[in-house]
């Protein structure tokens, strides 16, 4: 997914106000409250198991240090259910973002941060998997979701002026009754976005 900021006006701003941006997502595993299935029925490699159990320790309370998510990463949580996200923060990893990738595991995604509060606009050019996107405000309180579909040159544009832009597999937020209005928790890891 490519995203390109556009001024209040609704047109490009200039060059150096374009900002491409696709979400490149790692095989990590979201964390669910509370998720009976084993690692081989969730598809897990090492590395997302690692990832949901930290993760999972880190929302029961029962880890004697505080635990992180991995470098580069961050736990976008909503409630009882949380996303695994890569974080893109810097002009380079917002335009790779989540092209070429053949799937989106649940409770996975990419979250780009943004330096300010603005109208933001993402396209699907290269990218293979529907999405769901869910434009946040800087405290992180969802202002738009759009669904958007695979290989549109189009712009997806949020209704409002976002600093937080979360994508996920198309669907999962409506699956999981999260909504506009609805307000995430962020905890990044060491080197991640914030």
């Amino acid at each position: 997914m490519t995203a390109r900021n556009i001024t209040r006006s609704g047109r490009p701003g200039r060059s150096h106000h374009w900002v491409l941006a696709v979400g490149l997502l790692p095989f990590l595993l979201g964390c669910p409250a509370s998720d009976d299935r084993s690692a081989d029925e969730r598809d897990e490699t090492p590395a997302a198991a690692d990832q949901q159990a930290r993760a999972r320790g880190a929302m029961e309370g029962g880890a004697t240090s505080t635990p992180r998510p991995a470098a580069g990463h961050a736990w976008v949580i909503f409630g009882a259910d949380t996303v695994v996200a890569e974080v893109a923060a810097t002009a380079d990893e917002r335009a790779e973002g989540l092209m070429y990738r053949e799937e989106v595991p649940d409770g996975t995604g990419m979250l780009f941060v943004f330096q300010d509060n603005d109208v933001r606009a993402f396209w699907m050019a290269n990218t293979y998997v529907p999405l769901d996107i869910a434009y946040m405000d800087p405290s992180y309180r969802i202002v738009d979701i759009v669904q958007m579909e695979p290989l549109v040159t189009d712009t997806y544009p949020s209704s409002a002026p976002a600093m937080f832009a979360l994508e996920v597999r198309q669907g999962w937020f409506a699956e999981e009754g999260i909504g506009v209005g609805d307000q995430a928790e962020v905890v990044f890891g060491v080197g991640a976005g914030r």
